[in-house]
């Protein structure tokens, strides 16, 4: 577990479920994701099944994204492509609910899971993606300290729904976590933090 402020990550497990289908409720979460939401409390169960069997095979770390005022899971994010012989990874996957976005959860979670790679896993760089359309979230990975490295073409497609996006290509090396923790920690401190969410 990553213990932060207001958010823990919680390893993903099937008990979140009852809790992450309540926060996935809202149609706008799935906008520039490569799912529609969970049409019922199965949909969500099969997709947690499928983060960890992912996780399984060591190609992803699925967590929870978990109020500690309330103990409940409000929504998820990842690390993904782990390539431990690079000392590679990306930051992905993340969704909140609607009460959570526009608060500090995000920024928390981007700074618990970047503060593990750098100081924990020694990674010497951590890659985003998101929609290329999505300028929110374009512009709050900026804000962060990513430097962004080109859009990629099609990068994330899937057959089975029509989903296909242009993905912009965003990352954080090593060298820059000092800088961007710091920024991070700043962010942090404010009593309310405006909260934009990553795709």
């Amino acid at each position: 577990m990553l213990a932060g402020r207001t958010i823990d990550l919680e390893p993903l497990e099937q008990r979140h479920a009852a809790d992450l289908f309540r926060a996935a409720a809202r149609p706008e979460i799935w906008r520039h994701m490569p799912i529609r939401g969970f049409t019922g409390p199965s949909g969500i169960r099969r997709w947690i099944d499928a983060a960890l069997a992912a996780a399984a095979e060591g190609r992803e770390e699925p967590f929870a994204i978990v109020d500690r005022a309330t103990g409940r899971a409000v929504g998820s994010t990842r690390y993904l492509d782990i390539r431990r012989e690079e000392r590679a990874l990306e930051v992905g996957w993340t969704w909140l609910s609607p009460s959570h976005q526009r608060t500090a959860a995000n920024t928390e979670a981007k700074y618990l899971m970047l503060r593990e790679a750098f100081e924990q896993r020694s990674i010497l760089r951590v890659s985003f993606y998101t929609d290329a359309q999505n300028g929110r979230s374009r512009a709050a990975l900026v804000r962060i300290g990513a430097v962004y490295e080109g859009t990629l073409r099609l990068h994330r497609a899937r057959a089975i729904n029509g989903y296909a996006r242009d993905s912009a290509a965003y990352s954080i090396i090593a060298p820059e976590w000092p800088s961007v923790k710091n920024r991070l920690e700043s962010k942090l401190r404010r009593p309310r933090l405006a909260q934009i969410s990553f795709g």
